[in-house]
């Protein structure tokens, strides 16, 4: 197998995770501009997104076991969970409720088709999950695919900034509003600055997903 994909994957990675350490601004974030820089290099190079895919394989197993690791800072924070659970219970509910009707009513104001509708109520869960609730519904799983990677890059580019501007300093709502919104990107994000809050963001992240699969077949058909 070619290293192609996996070398320039870290390579750049590498180089805007430390512009980042130099520079914490929501405009260097690494991951989106990983993503913008990795895409450039493909379409000017010519390179099929099929061989980069390929060739890179191993990062993509490697996000597996990534996730299961997320249960290790919720073991070390979980009494202080098990102390808010009513809370981050109400938390899931609402947050994950309102991430569906709010996606689902601003595509709507802006002219979205019943496909479009379908495909961008399941963009706040993570990316496997989306997709089995967008080909359920009637959604196009690969609009979803997009529209939930497009969501998890802003939730890691502007959440951390988003919820300091607006000074939400308590630690299990600001992992609440990470995972619950921007999931695993999201999670990946605020973990690196708080521990705990990584640990609800995984946490909420998880449920949420559960959440969502349960709820939106059936509030899809009220909705539409």
């Amino acid at each position: 197998m070619s290293p192609f994909g996996i070398t320039l994957t870290l390579v750049v990675f590498c180089i805007f995770s430390e512009l980042h350490n130099r520079k914490r601004a929501f405009y260097t974030n690494p991951v989106f501009l990983s993503i913008l820089t990795i895409a450039l290099i493909l379409k000017a190079g010519r390179i099929s997104y099929d061989y980069y895919m390929d060739s890179a394989r191993i990062l993509i197993f490697l996000l597996g076991p990534a996730v299961v690791s997320l249960a290790i800072p919720v073991y070390k924070g979980r009494n202080m969970i098990k102390a808010y659970a009513k809370e981050i219970t109400i938390g899931i509910v609402a947050g994950g409720t309102i991430a569906i009707l709010s996606a689902f009513y601003m595509a709507k104001l802006l002219g979205g088709s019943e496909e479009v509708l379908l495909s961008i109520a399941p963009k706040s869960v993570t990316t496997a999950i989306a997709i089995g609730i967008s080909e359920k519904i009637g959604g196009l799983p690969a609009l979803t695919a997009v529209l939930v990677i497009l969501t998890g890059i802003l939730g890691n580019a502007l959440g951390v900034e988003l919820l300091n501007l607006v000074r939400v300093k308590d630690r299990i709502a600001r992992g609440l509003a990470m995972g619950v919104t921007s999931h695993g990107l999201g999670t990946a994000r605020i973990i690196l600055d708080d521990e705990l809050a990584g640990a609800v963001s995984g946490l909420a992240m998880a449920l949420n997903g559960v959440f969502t699969s349960l709820l939106l077949p059936y509030l899809i058909e009220l909705l539409k």
